[in-house]
């Protein structure tokens, strides 16, 4: 028996910009389409990522009372009084962000709840917080559950939030292998008018604190260096508050003719093929969508062994993912890919066998299925 649109779900999410876990809530509630009607609120009032959202599925932004912006008690309750109103059958709350609605819910035992945990901001990068860990315990007491991408987030949720295992559901992102795999489209990334000897870097990822990507930029300023000859670009794809300061070492650097930033694409699929490798610089990820992407795109990836990026990548592609914090070895595993054509096709070509066979979206939408309460169809 069919689902119908009167399946009501809300979403708490600190911020619905352009980045993994909105682009993520969009692929779904556009799989699922009319089996939902779905509201969103995000904390921080943007929702630049509703662009991406079918324009036949039901979705609606409700507006928070003024109160929601008083103390904690007063957020407490004014998120109650919403949770009556508003009356979903399932509230989804997101990160860390979305935790006094999870705490709200909590006390008044409102509707059914799944929180959803995809990572942490700089100030977790290295461990979580002791005082946030408590609130997290507290909030997430009565939840039917929390959704997890990565083995690391596993592990926490028993070890520091003291989430029963039966709770605690491991779903790994899952990527349209298809449409990453694609040909890319012409003129699709702005100002990049590569030549056919260029060996383009590139990563896509919101320019935030935790995504290091003046450690990106060090380390590619280096490989120039060390290789002047060697036509090497690099493009970073995406938007956020730290455009500035990427600017200005870039100045520094002298690298304004070797490094873009086009800011953010809405069809990326249609991008990543114009890369050679993808690099990824964070100083701390969980279960990053874009190297799903870049590996379904046929493309090397050079990283940082944080979160699962690790065991996420083919074998082929182990050895070039540094030890965390170490950028020597960042920078080799950079320079290595760069200057052997034949290793990155191999190590491409693996890549997307095993993303096809390992993280396929089709696998995420089950799952996911099940977490909304739809059927699968």
């Amino acid at each position: 028996m069919h689902q119908t649109r009167s399946k009501h779900i809300l979403h708490i999410i600190p911020s619905f910009a352009h980045g993994g876990v909105p682009i993520r809530i969009c692929y779904l509630i556009n799989h699922f389409g009319n089996r939902a009607r779905h509201s969103l609120i995000a904390m921080d009032g943007r929702y630049d990522c509703r662009t991406r959202l079918r324009q036949d599925v039901e979705f609606n932004v409700p507006s928070l009372p003024h109160r929601a912006k008083g103390s904690l008690p007063l957020k407490i309750l004014a998120y109650r009084d919403m949770l009556k109103r508003l009356q979903p059958d399932l509230l989804l709350t997101y990160n860390w962000g979305a935790m006094d609605w999870a705490l709200a819910n909590s006390c008044f035992n409102l509707c059914p709840q799944y929180h959803l945990e995809s990572g942490f901001g700089p100030e977790e990068a290295r461990q979580t917080l002791f005082k946030r860990d408590l609130y997290r315990r507290l909030a997430l007491r009565r939840i039917k559950g929390i959704v997890v991408p990565s083995f690391t987030l596993v592990e926490i949720c028993r070890t520091r939030w003291h989430i029963p295992d039966a709770k605690i559901h491991h779903i790994p992102n899952g990527v349209d292998c298809d449409k990453y795999g694609a040909a890319p489209a012409d003129n699709i990334i702005p100002g990049l008018n590569r030549e056919k000897q260029d060996i383009v870097i590139g990563t896509m990822t919101p320019l935030r604190p935790e995504k290091n990507l003046p450690r990106l930029i060090r380390c590619f300023h280096t490989l120039r260096q060390k290789h002047p000859r060697l036509p090497l670009r690099l493009v970073i794809l995406g938007e956020g508050g730290e455009r500035a300061r990427l600017e200005q070492l870039i100045a520094q650097l002298g690298l304004k003719t070797a490094v873009l930033l086009p800011g953010h694409i809405d069809t990326p699929a249609q991008a990543l093929g114009w890369f050679d490798i993808y690099a990824i610089s964070s100083d701390t990820e969980q279960m990053p969508n874009a190297v799903n992407q870049a590996m379904a795109a046929g493309l090397p990836v050079a990283g940082l062994a944080v979160g699962d990026v690790l065991p996420m990548v083919s074998d082929a592609n182990k050895p070039f993912i540094a030890p965390r914090d170490d950028e020597d070895s960042f920078t080799h595993a950079l320079e290595a890919l760069a200057l052997n054509q034949k290793i990155r096709h191999k190590v491409g070509a693996a890549n997307q066998i095993h993303v096809r066979q390992t993280y396929d979206q089709s696998v995420m939408y089950k799952a996911y299925a099940e977490i909304w309460g739809l059927d699968l169809e």
